[in-house]
């Protein structure tokens, strides 16, 4: 059996391609709607990896789109290095918890997870003009011990899974803030990646990571993840947004199936 799955998951030409085309849509998702792993877990997937073995080298490939939309961030980051210092603690912690949990998990348990998951984050992601728009009138205001406490758990979601999760940092940091929609993100870009890469660590060291997939994956996701914040700078996305939560509604439907019939 394990054979028959290494054989499927190797990777040729065609998927690295494939790989890589996926990354820049996850990278792009990642930096503009916090939805990176909606375009990326699939395609390992799909290539043969089981669902555990998928999540682990996702969340490691995930570090090169954290590090593209982190660069691509920087004149948004100008003036909020306390906010960001306090807040990635907050996402390290998380981050770790999440991957503690993660490796803890029977795999089954996970795989009848993650279409729950998937469906969340996407609902969430419609949910985002609203929360965004209810938000920004609230005014300034200062980052107090309940908001680094929801960093730290939106930190466990990511370190565990992710998707949805820069949906939700954004909308905790629109609220607790009253910065505008590229500070708050730039903000959430940092804070992410930082647990997702310290939960990449723990997996790099104790988890089953297939490496022949992160290079061409990791590629892309920076390369996405580089020009994110970009469109975010400059457009609404608002299609886009719509596109990805409709995406992952279907995607979420299909491994629903696939586990529960």
């Amino acid at each position: 059996m394990e054979a028959a799955t290494v054989q499927t998951a190797r990777v040729t030409v065609g998927r690295a391609i494939l790989l890589v085309l996926a990354g820049i849509g996850g990278g792009l998702a990642g930096s503009i709607a916090g939805l990176a792993s909606l375009f990326s877990y699939p395609v390992l997937l799909a290539i043969g990896l089981p669902p555990v073995t998928a999540n682990v080298t996702n969340t490691v490939s995930l570090v090169f789109s954290s590090t593209g939309s982190i660069s691509g961030s920087r004149p948004e980051l100008v003036g909020q290095g306390p906010r960001v210092r306090q807040l990635a603690i907050a996402g390290l912690i998380g981050g770790a918890l999440g991957a503690l949990l993660l490796l803890a998990t029977p795999a089954d348990s996970f795989e009848r997870v993650v279409p729950v998951l998937i469906a969340g984050a996407s609902v969430a992601i419609l949910a985002r003009r609203k929360l965004v728009d209810e938000v920004v009138t609230d005014g300034a205001h200062r980052v107090g011990p309940r908001v680094v406490v929801g960093v730290g758990v939106v930190g466990i979601y990511g370190g565990y899974f992710g998707a949805g999760a820069g949906v939700m940092l954004l909308a905790l940091l629109l609220l607790s803030t009253g910065d505008p929609l590229p500070r708050c993100n730039a903000v959430k870009n940092v804070v992410l990646g930082l647990a997702n890469g310290i939960a990449a660590v723990g997996f790099a060291i104790f988890g089953p990571v297939r490496w022949s997939v992160v290079l061409p994956l990791g590629l892309g996701l920076f390369i996405g993840g580089r020009i994110g914040p970009t469109v975010v700078r400059r457009s609404p996305a608002r299609v886009l947004r719509i596109v990805i939560a409709i995406a992952g509604l279907g995607l979420a439907v299909k491994l629903g199936y696939d586990t529960y019939r």
